[in-house]
């Protein structure tokens, strides 16, 4: 996973456009490729995204995530999220699929 504020900028301001509803993302640049998936806004705080696979085969890139909610006990506020998850691997030239 990528620290958010690593992010080239352009993918930066496609997430911020697209975080209100989910989305699913891909940017290529200068020979990395860019996954990002968001969940959407989320009432309140203590939400996460868990990558649980990331895989290539011959012909695509997987990635598979899920949305974590706030863990038993867990102190929340009631602030909108918009909780995302952003990986940066090499760009080797095939499709991504959101599994």
């Amino acid at each position: 996973m990528l620290d958010k504020d690593a992010a080239p900028e352009e993918l930066k301001l496609l997430i911020e456009e697209n975080k209100a509803k989910p989305f699913k993302l891909t940017y290529a640049d200068q020979g990395s490729l860019y996954i990002a998936e968001g969940y959407g806004a989320q009432l309140t705080t203590g939400y996460s995204v868990e990558v649980n696979g990331l895989y290539e085969t011959e012909d695509a890139v997987y990635i598979h995530t899920n949305l974590l909610g706030p863990e038993k006990g867990e102190e929340t506020k009631e602030i909108t999220t918009f909780p995302y998850v952003v990986v940066q691997l090499e760009d080797v030239g095939k499709n991504v699929i959101f599994d």
